[in-house]
Parts: C-alpha cells; structure tokens; sequence
C-alpha cells in the first residue's frame, strides 16, 4: 500500500484554505471523500477540488468502507464526538487541535482508541511537523544555548465577528483553544516535561464571554514558559528560547507559510545564525508521517497522551484565572 484513503469530515472555510491543498500535496494521501451536513456544498467542494466522493453527511463517510482515515476538522465540540464515531467505523483519525473542550473529555477519546487498537489516532498539531522546530529541538537538546532557562511565546489575531466560531464559547471558543494551546503545546515540547504548577491571567468579552487575552506562566522547575495569545490585537506570532549561553528565535512559529521559506536566529556568544528552511506545507507533511504510521503500523509521531496533558495545561491556565493563585499540576 503506497497511499491511504482519506475522508474530509468537514467542508469549513479552514478545510479548504488549509486541509485539502495540503492533502493534495501528499505523497502518502489519497483525498478519497469529502462530507457535510450539506449535499449541495459537498458536491460543491468535491468539484472544486476534483475529489471522487461527496457525501451529505458525516455518517455517510464514516459508512464507506473505501476510506482508511477520516481527518476531522470540525469546530471544537465536535472533536471528540465524531472521531470515537470514526474509531467505532474502524477508521485511522487525525483531529485538529484543540483535542476536546475538556481533559475529561480528551480522555474519553484515549480510552475509545485503546479500545479499537488497531486503529490510529492523533491530534493535529501541524506546527511541530515543521523541520523549523525539529531544528530548534535538536539546538536545545544538544546544548546550543546552554541551560534551557525559560521560553517566551505570543500568538494574536482580530476576531471580533459574533458569528464566527471562535467567539462562541459553548462550542469551544476563546483564545486558549484556539491558539493558546499552541503556546502551552510547543512549551511541553520544548522542556521536555509537563510544567508544576501554572498561573494564569484571562480578559473576557463582556459579550462573547470568551477570553480575548490570556497570559501564562508554566514552571517547570528547572525554568519557566510565558506566554500571551489573544483573539483580538494585532496580528503577531513569534517564539524565543532562552538559554544561559545563547538563544533562538523563530520568526513564524505556528502559521509557517506553505509558499516561502522561513527563518530562525540562533545567537550565541559566537553571533548570530541566520537559519533558512526550503519551502514545505507543515499541513502535507503531518499527514504523509501519520499515513506513514498507518501503513508501516507504527506509532503515530505524537500519542494521544500528549494531547490529554496539553488539555491539562488549559484548564489550569483557566482555573488559575478565574482563582488569582498558581495551580499545581498533578500528575
């Protein structure tokens, strides 16, 4: 089997800006189907994008005993939901980020994929598939900046639209889902570990009541990470790696674009390094490794376990707001 079968369990604005183009691109990837809720729009997707199938309806795709793994990118509170069904149809699951609304409910899809084993899961968190922050890992790992000491992140877009999903915060909405989790994500990633204890300081819509901006701090205890993310200042997104004897810079972290190069800084006593990376789609290569896992039967490149601790991570920060005192982790 050179390629899987994939099924789109979604036509969003998202899956045809990022999903689908970067499916397309793969060589692992075969976009056998697409579903919504509407069949007008499906077939209208389908046409666009030349995929064989469309379905109008979620269950329709689930049922089609052609499709290997169905990708989910769905809003929030659909997540767990509709990958357990897809795990109960037998097919391999890629979903985006955040996993759930919840750690317990991020939980309940763990125990649905232990259940049906043989079957893949995975949480889609494109970002760290990027050869940029397999490159910062390695710097960090191997001493390029002496002792990690702490990590500083931000992450912002506006978004003040009362229709749009991420302003509804009984589906998931607010700046911690949506993007945060990328903060605390590529935190956890960087370190290693999973933080002690965690302080958290939120601003609300008075409308939407979804976070507008959240900031965090993560202790580690061997260092710390701290972060902001908003939904509603000014676009921005950049990450810094400390360490007691250099640093490193990456000038898009989360957004890399799937048309230029990007760049990061590794500066030392020695100077700086300007480090290019050839142009890739963080989205197509994310899914060949997880078609990859599916063919070879091997894990996938980030269990499921992750993506309960980062979940985790989230309810703290909130906690952590809403009381005004650090929250301890408790393993």
């Amino acid at each position: 089997m050179n390629k899987v079968r994939w099924g789109i369990l979604s036509t969003s604005n998202f899956a045809q800006a990022k999903v689908i183009p970067a499916l397309l691109k793969c060589e692992r990837v075969e976009v056998a189907a697409v579903a919504s809720r509407d069949q007008v729009r499906a077939y209208e997707v389908a046409g666009r994008f030349g995929i064989p199938k469309a379905y109008g309806s979620y269950e329709e795709l689930l049922a089609d005993p052609e499709i290997d793994v169905v990708y989910n990118p769905a809003p929030n509170h659909l997540h767990v939901p509709w990958s357990i069904k897809a795990l109960e149809a037998g097919k391999h699951v890629l979903c985006e980020k955040p996993i759930g609304l919840s750690a317990a409910e991020a939980r309940q899809l763990l125990d649905a994929s232990k259940k049906y084993s043989k079957v893949k899961v995975m949480e889609a968190f494109m970002y760290r598939h990027h050869p940029q922050w397999g490159r910062a890992k390695r710097i960090v790992v191997e001493g390029g900046i002496g002792a990690l000491r702490t990590i500083n992140s931000f992450f912002s877009y506006f978004n003040d639209d009362p229709d749009n999903i991420r302003n509804k915060p009984e589906i998931g909405g607010g700046g911690l889902m949506d993007i945060g989790c990328y903060n605390i994500s590529l935190s956890r990633f960087i370190f290693g570990e999973e933080p002690r204890r965690v302080l958290g300081v939120l601003d609300y819509d008075p409308n939407f009541k979804t976070d507008r901006v959240a900031s965090g701090v993560l202790d580690f205890g061997s260092g710390t990470a701290t972060f902001t993310c908003s939904t509603q200042l000014a676009p921005h997104q950049r990450v810094n790696i400390f360490g007691d004897a250099g640093r490193v810079e990456i000038e898009i972290p989360f957004n890399a674009p799937p048309d230029r190069a990007c760049r990061m800084w590794h500066e030392t006593s020695a100077g700086v390094e300007e480090i290019s990376f050839d142009v890739c789609d963080q989205y197509t290569i994310q899914a060949d490794l997880f078609s990859l896992a599916v063919i070879n039967d091997t894990p996938v490149p980030t269990p499921l376990e992750d993506a309960v601790a980062n979940m985790k991570v989230i309810e703290a920060v909130v906690e952590s707001g809403r009381s005004g005192k650090w929250v301890e982790m408790v393993s």
